[in-house]
């Protein structure tokens, strides 16, 4: 089979339906594919976003209920609460309503499909479909398809720095109105969290394989700790895990006609891994640069979407890449309350100049 389009996009997260509603809506041809059965399932996230991005959230089934603050809690017992406000969101539903939003706007979405080929020169790509292989060719490609591309891959491109994650989903004894995270050397190189969604929580935790391959002990203990606090109940409801690209933005988001966008291209934060609000923002970005190029031909469509993205996001990337470089070197001795105050962005610590 072959199919020809404007645009193609490669992952149905939120960046990559965020890209394709912004460029279907400009007249473009879209095919967005998703490796997925699902789009957004199994859930691989603490379904936080911040309140910028809330209308985002106002599909029905999405918004789960609002966030004041967080308690970030230090190793000494010790704990602070920040204002933080934000929306706990069903992510699967969060997801599919972008991508079903980018379909009324007359993308072409695909599932159950995994990009095995790519031929750059030739703007043309091979997909695994449920019905076969099938080769499509574009004129704009957007990769959207996380820390571990495939796009980034058949190009050769290094891989992204990341963490890995485990979490549960737990029932709740009573509703919580603030975020919870835990700094510890159990969690080296990251941290855990629980983040309330009604009458369950997300109940997690990261950390970097540079220092420890074992999640699931110390996040046991915790969820045992909090059963015997009375917060938690015993149940989990699901379990899951993943990648979080930690290492700042990629060295070139634009090859050719290529746009990565979100989790691909870098857009995480180093610190928190929170990456939603970047993810569906580069997305509306690139799917308007394809429009920009492809529609009214201008040449720099494409470098004027590269230097938005930096120009946007670097001194904040920046910073907290130099705050968790710095974090990596006190891991090796032990982290006391001081320096975890200066790594976590619940404190006014963290955004002083890193020496």
């Amino acid at each position: 089979m072959l199919k020809q389009v404007d645009v193609l996009v490669v992952g149905l997260g939120p960046a990559g339906g965020a890209a394709a509603s912004a460029a279907a809506s400009a007249g473009l041809s879209v095919l967005a594919i998703e490796r997925k059965h699902q789009i957004g399932v199994p859930v691989q996230c603490a379904e936080f976003i911040p309140l910028p991005i809330g209308r985002y959230a106002q599909t029905a089934g999405v918004l789960q209920q609002r966030i004041s603050g967080m308690t970030s809690h230090l190793p000494t017992g010790l704990n602070a609460t920040s204002a933080l406000p934000g929306l706990m969101v069903d992510r699967a539903a969060f997801d599919q309503a972008l991508a079903q939003q980018a379909v009324a706007q007359g993308a072409e979405l695909w599932g159950e499909c995994r990009l095995v080929r790519l031929d750059a020169q030739r703007c043309c790509a091979v997909v695994n479909t449920p019905t076969g292989a099938t080769e499509i060719t574009y004129r704009l490609l957007i990769a959207a398809d996380g820390p571990h591309s495939s796009v980034a891959a058949s190009l050769n491109l290094p891989a992204l720095e990341t963490v890995y994650s485990r979490q549960y989903t737990v029932p709740l004894h009573k509703p919580l109105e603030n975020t919870e995270v835990w700094l510890s050397a159990d969690f080296p190189g990251g941290y855990a969290w629980l983040f309330p969604s009604g009458m369950r929580a997300n109940l997690g935790a990261g950390a970097d394989k540079r220092f420890t391959h074992d999640l699931k002990q110390p996040l046991d203990a915790l969820h045992h700790s909090l059963i015997e606090q009375g917060i938690v109940g015993a149940d989990i409801i699901s379990l899951t895990g993943g990648l979080i690209p930690v290492g700042g933005l990629r060295a070139e988001l634009v090859l050719g006609n290529i746009l990565f966008v979100g989790d691909a291209a870098g857009l995480t934060h180093p610190i928190t891994g929170a990456g939603i609000a970047a993810a569906v923002a580069s997305g509306e970005l690139a799917g308007e640069a394809a429009a920009h190029y492809l529609q009214e031909h201008q040449r720099e469509a494409l470098v004027d979407y590269e230097n938005e993205i930096r120009e946007r996001y670097t001194p904040s990337l920046q910073h907290a890449l130099a705050r968790r470089r710095q974090r990596d070197e006190d891991w090796q001795t032990g982290m006391n309350d001081a320096q975890h105050r200066q790594a976590w962005i619940a404190f006014p610590e963290y955004f002083e100049e890193v020496l």
